[in-house]
């Protein structure tokens, strides 16, 4: 599986009184489905997963896939404390049509000393489900790198999503896991062709034909195949260009969610060789992502989304929305990327 390019990652709206707003999720992932990014990150932090019972976080999977556009890749993060409840979820966003399941580690493994345990909750999932697998690694929930290498191994685990990619990380990573090397299906452009792309691309469509029901079938997707190694996705919207310069395939930017065409037109002029506006471009969503992730987290990056016409609206409690002198900030840090 191709993981290369922005992957948005999609809020969840609420109601004012706490319930899940599956309506303006859908709106927002029509919206953005129309932008060039190459997929959507779904419940990951911004999505506020953490905060979702079982059944909303089912609700909220079956509602982004039924609204994306079938060429976007569909990432569904539903790592859980236990490899029972997390497998439970995989199952739910591989019957749904997910590309591709994240999984960070439990809070327990955090300690160097359960490292066992680690290795088991990433290994036992990746062995039981049927998608791809990506391993998600953050400050709070850290995945060592000399463990990583060890996971890329597997078969299933197809990546990384490392929310600090530094330069040393991904480069020792990438030296790490050199050899691991898969073949990926593609388009005739080297775009990511999925199974699910190519489920849609075969689909039968209904039709008439002198008041007679027929089938048509679609044309089927061109493909062909890529050779790919054990990719990484940046976290970090501020070094998103430089890991992709020393290897990085792609990345999941904060800001992506309140700015996506931003965010994808450093990807752009990256892809085109044009390093002076690629860096021009990645500059300006610097300063920008520096206040906006860090100045009241996902509250900041949802006033963000309204700011820019997509349903933001205030996180769930105990998380807090902005207060006056915030919203401010946002609106002028942003100004400049209106939709």
């Amino acid at each position: 599986m191709l993981l290369e390019g922005i992957f948005l990652p999609l809020t969840t709206p609420f109601y004012p009184d706490g319930r899940v707003y599956l309506h303006k999720l859908q709106s927002n992932v029509e919206r953005y489905s129309r932008t060039p990014a190459q997929g959507f990150w779904v419940l990951g932090d911004p999505g506020e997963a953490d905060s979702l019972t079982d059944a909303e976080t089912r609700s909220v999977l079956q509602t982004a896939i039924a609204a994306a556009a079938h060429e976007k890749v569909m990432i569904a993060a539903v790592g859980r404390e236990s490899v029972a409840a997390t497998l439970e979820l995989a199952q739910v966003a591989a019957e749904t049509g997910y590309d591709a399941i994240a999984l960070r580690p439990p809070s327990f493994a955090a300690a160097p000393s359960m490292r066992t345990e680690l290795m088991t909750y990433f290994r036992a999932v990746s062995d039981a489900v049927s998608i791809p697998v990506l391993v998600v690694t953050s400050a709070n929930r850290p995945v060592a790198i000399e463990a990583l290498a060890e996971l890329a191994q597997h078969p299933q685990i197809v990546g990384v999503l490392d929310a600090d990619a530094t330069i040393d990380r991904v480069i020792s990573l990438r030296e790490l896991t050199s050899g691991v090397i898969r073949e990926a299906t593609v388009t005739t452009v080297f775009a990511a062709a999925t199974r699910r792309m190519l489920r849609a691309a075969t689909t039968a469509s209904s039709g008439s034909l002198g008041g007679v029901a027929v089938l048509e079938a679609r044309p089927a997707l061109r493909t062909r195949s890529k050779r790919v190694g054990f990719q990484i996705l940046s976290g970090s919207t501020s070094r998103m260009l430089e890991a992709w310069q020393i290897g990085a395939s792609g990345a999941v930017p904060r800001l992506g969610a309140a700015a996506p065409q931003a965010c994808c037109e450093v990807w752009q002029a990256f892809k085109d060789g044009d390093q002076p506006l690629a860096e021009e471009k990645q500059e300006r969503v610097r300063s920008v992502a520096a206040r906006l992730e860090g100045l009241a987290g996902i509250g900041a990056v949802k006033y963000g989304c309204d700011f820019n016409g997509y349903f933001g609206g205030r996180p769930r409690l105990p998380l807090l929305g902005m207060t006056a002198a915030q919203a401010v900030e946002i609106e002028r840090e942003l100004a400049g990327m209106r939709n």
